[in-house]
């Protein structure tokens, strides 16, 4: 596999980068402090065909592939990791499920808003007792004639707050568990569809996350994604991109920490020298360094991977289980580094640090995902 970037893909990564360091760099403190999403900056990455990197032409989308929508994340990442949250959240969790199981008219009602920014989307997967266990929702989707009813609740539903579409779990036939399972495109402004509670988060804070009820939430039936009670597969398959994907989130905090700190060792003086001649800094820039180029190898090929084939699980599995632990672990040497300038929020690492720990919760827990990678690695026999 050539893991080396195509001239439109490093050209499509620097012109993320001015657009993250010009657009999105003066409001990524203020999302932090304020919990605040930056509409028209949501909006501004859309004009730039940022929000649309693998959705189809047809509808304002580029259409190209998922490592090049990682890399857009990875440098929005170094700038603001809860706007990148979002945007992933956004064009692959809700735009590219949609453009790949829709139908025609559900991919011409959704996706031109979505692509352009004038609409924000979210998938609403995860509640109160189902996390890792995905499958476990209980949500109901009840067939009345020509159109659904839907009661539950979904629980840490990225984007849910400001969400304009949605892709919606629910069991349509709840007696056959894992396979009854179906999905649903809801707008928001669905009689019975609420946002029941905006979450207060450690980190990602402005990243809208939320509480969402749905109570007598009627759905047409033309809004059923894919078929009936077969919506597992179109779950699974999303998972295991977005794995892959969201994996470069925790690339870019990575990349921006050891920056950072390659900047800080070079001019902090202390002892009557520069603190990079410390033998224990330079080490600790080394296993920066080190673990972000495997972090970012691990990445790239699990993207080649499910562009590929969605049904092989352990190379994203595993690109972002390391990538998540690398980034967290890599964000506090960067304070260490920084010492107590580091602790202060007057610089942005301390926010990467808080950012960096949900990228081992979502998506499938690190414990979760490792499980994923050894089963699939034993055999049928273990899955």
């Amino acid at each position: 596999m050539d893991l080396a970037l195509s001239d439109e893909e490093r050209e499509l990564r620097e012109a993320a980068r001015r657009f993250a360091r010009k657009e999105i760099a003066p409001v990524a403190e203020r999302m932090d402090r304020e919990e605040y999403f930056p509409r028209e900056v949501f909006r501004r990455l859309g004009e730039q065909g940022f929000l649309g990197v693998t959705l189809p032409t047809e509808f304002g989308g580029l259409g190209l592939s998922y490592l090049a929508q990682a890399l857009i994340l990875e440098e929005i990442a170094r700038v603001s990791p809860a706007l990148a949250l979002s945007v992933g959240a956004h064009s692959n969790l809700f735009g590219d499920n949609l453009a790949r199981n829709g139908t025609p008219a559900q991919r011409s009602l959704a996706l031109p808003a979505i692509i352009s920014g004038e609409a924000v989307g979210a998938l609403a997967l995860t509640e109160p007792q189902a996390g890792s266990d995905a499958v476990a929702v209980r949500t109901r989707a009840e067939r009345h004639g020509g159109h659904f009813v839907l009661n539950g609740s979904k629980q840490f539903i990225t984007n849910g707050p400001v969400a304009d579409w949605l892709l919606v779990y629910a069991k349509t036939a709840p007696e056959r568990g894992a396979h009854g399972i179906s999905a649903f495109l809801v707008s928001s402004k669905t009689r019975g569809f609420t946002v029941a509670k905006r979450l207060d988060k450690m980190g990602m804070r402005g990243s809208p996350t939320g509480e969402l009820a749905f109570q007598d939430c009627e759905v047409a039936a033309e809004q059923l994604v894919g078929v009936e009670n077969e919506g597992v597969s179109i779950m699974m398959g999303g998972l295991n991109v977005e794995r892959a994907v969201l994996a470069g989130i925790p690339v870019g905090i990575m990349a921006e920490c050891l920056e950072r700190s390659l900047d800080y060792a070079r001019s902090r003086e202390q002892f009557g020298q520069k603190i990079g001649h410390f033998q224990l800094v330079q080490a600790k820039l080394a296993d920066m360094y080190a673990d972000l180029e495997a972090a970012r190898g691990l990445t790239y090929a699990a993207l080649d991977s499910v562009g590929k084939d969605r049904r092989s699980l352990r190379q994203s599995a595993a690109a972002l289980t390391f990538a998540s632990e690398a980034s967290t672990r890599h964000a506090l040497a960067a304070i260490q580094i920084h010492g107590g300038y580091g602790y202060m929020r007057d610089l942005p690492i301390e926010r990467l640090a808080r950012d960096a720990k949900l990228l081992e919760i979502g998506a499938g827990t690190s414990e979760i995902r490792r499980l994923v990678v050894a089963r699939e690695l034993l055999g049928d026999e273990f899955l």
